[in-house]
């Protein structure tokens, strides 16, 4: 099986500079603001702790945003016995494997590579598919890890994660700092405000940037090679189209980095996320499902 190449590397490179540099022009302005130029540095710190940290833990961050938890062989045996499958037949490591409490159906795969992956389950996919549509299902998602096209949207969404509260951040003390004279709420504040209603759309348009639409289309190809069942994923992908309709999922900045990583936007239709979606449109993805199928 041929896996496809993403640059991801140079991708997630490319994504974590622009966050860095990004906190440090905040620290410049407070800096600025204050007078106080150690604010350069603290910014600066704490984007290189957080860059760091995102690289090496994206998988429990994207896990954390979703209250998941891990599962045993003897909590889901019918988990671990369609992954295990896959996994020997691609002839790469078991993925450990979490599921979520929500009843949105979906389902996603994080790490940072094949030899640190996770594939997350929700508990509304669970109830919804079969077990042959749940195999289409996680057959795209071990294909997502196995093309290593996951560290970016992974970081991505950990990265969206810390703007986020960077912006909480400069609420918090703009909330707790002392008025100046003219009534305003200080530099901390303004600043607060304006991380909150720009740097967070900011962070999700990031995401958006750094993880192509194509790579849906190839998981879905990929695992439908893998699984030797195309129509399985395309049955799977109505439902999951459907049911999301009636179930949408909270729209939080938390769910809103880590959508980008799932098998299926987890919005309702007339979601401002979903305006903005990493995925293509799901008619699209089962037209070409039943095509390499045969239809």
């Amino acid at each position: 099986m041929v896996h496809r190449n993403y640059h991801n590397g140079l991708k997630t490179t490319l994504l974590l500079g622009g966050m860095w540099a990004l906190l440090v022009c905040i620290g410049a302005l407070v800096a600025r603001g204050t007078g106080q130029v150690i604010w350069i540095l603290l910014f600066a710190g704490i984007g290189l702790a957080q860059t760091a940290y995102s690289y090496w833990n994206s998988a429990s961050l994207a896990l954390r945003s979703m209250n998941a938890y891990p599962v045993s062989e003897l909590e889901r045996p019918e988990l671990y016995a369609i992954v295990r499958e896959l996994a020997e037949r691609a002839g790469q490591p078991m993925p450990l494997i979490w599921v979520a409490p929500t009843m949105t159906p979906n389902a996603f795969a994080t790490g940072r590579d094949p030899n640190h992956a996770a594939v997350c389950c929700t508990e509304g996919i669970l109830a919804i598919l079969n077990e042959r549509e749940l195999r289409g299902v996680l057959g795209h998602e071990l294909m997502h890890v196995y093309n290593r096209d996951i560290l970016t949207s992974s970081v991505a969404a950990a990265m969206g994660g810390l703007i986020t509260s960077v912006a909480q951040f400069l609420m918090f003390f703009g909330a707790t700092n002392r008025r100046d004279e003219e009534g305003g709420s200080g530099i901390f504040g303004i600043l607060g405000i304006l991380a909150m209603s720009i740097l967070a759309p900011i962070a999700s348009t990031l995401i958006q940037f750094s993880i192509s639409r194509t790579r849906e289309f190839d998981a879905d190809e990929d695992g439908a090679e893998l699984t030797q069942d195309p129509l399985a994923l395309a049955s799977a992908l109505r439902k999951l189209e459907m049911t999301t309709d009636r179930r949408p999922m909270v729209d939080t900045p938390g769910t809103r980095n880590v959508a980008a990583m799932m098998i299926a936007n987890p919005f309702r239709g007339e979601s401002l996320a979903r305006l903005f979606s990493t995925h293509p449109p799901m008619d699209q993805r089962i037209a070409r499902l039943e095509k390499i199928a045969g239809y």
